[in-house]
């Protein structure tokens, strides 16, 4: 299967061969900028800060993603303005992972976009398919949080650490535990009056 279209596959939630030898030279090509990336010492952010627009697909001014960092392909990933992922991250990638603007994201937290059927046989096959990750501006994330696949969750909603988060949250929820659940809405117009 050409590459182009295998890509359209994935980033539209239709099964593909996770084995396809049309993916490899993507996969290595980000396994040689994560070496870089994660070989870097941790004062160096300049050295990280030119790594990162050739490995993701678009980074905003001012992010900072700390090593050990860890992705699939790279190029479906988009992170904001001022946005920062800390140590320890993966983001599977096998479907657009977007994220925006002054996010903050805690200590090993993960993002996977990838899917298998439940069926052993297809599974054993290499087929999977893949849904987007979407976290709009402003999200915290807490240490250890998962977010499965097809999730968006809303701007400047909270997650606590160690959570998972398994559907769509909204903007301004605060959510906790496996699977997460919205324990409360921020008013945003009360917390900057206080």
């Amino acid at each position: 299967m050409e590459f182009d279209e295998l890509r359209h596959r994935m980033a539209g939630g239709e099964p593909y061969l996770a084995s396809d030898p049309s993916l490899r030279p993507y996969r290595k090509r980000c396994e040689s900028l994560l070496d870089r990336f994660n070989a870097t010492a941790l004062a160096d952010q300049p050295a990280r800060d030119a790594i990162l627009p050739e490995l993701l697909g678009a980074v905003g001014a001012g992010v900072r993603v700390v090593p050990r960092f860890l992705c699939e392909f790279g190029f479906f990933i988009e992170i904001g303005e001022r946005s920062r992922i800390n140590f320890d991250a993966v983001l599977l990638d096998c479907a657009p992972i977007v994220i925006g603007s002054d996010v903050r994201m805690g200590p090993r937290c993960q993002l996977y976009t990838a899917d298998h059927p439940h069926g052993a046989a297809l599974r054993h096959g290499m087929w999977e398919s893949a849904k987007p990750i979407r976290i709009e501006d402003g999200v915290w994330l807490g240490g250890g949080v998962t977010v499965l696949p097809g999730v968006t969750i809303g701007a400047d909603a909270v997650v606590g650490a160690g959570s998972v988060v398994t559907g769509d949250l909204p903007a301004n929820a605060v959510a906790v535990g496996n699977p997460a659940r919205v324990v409360r809405l921020v008013d945003q117009d009360a917390e900057r009056a206080s």
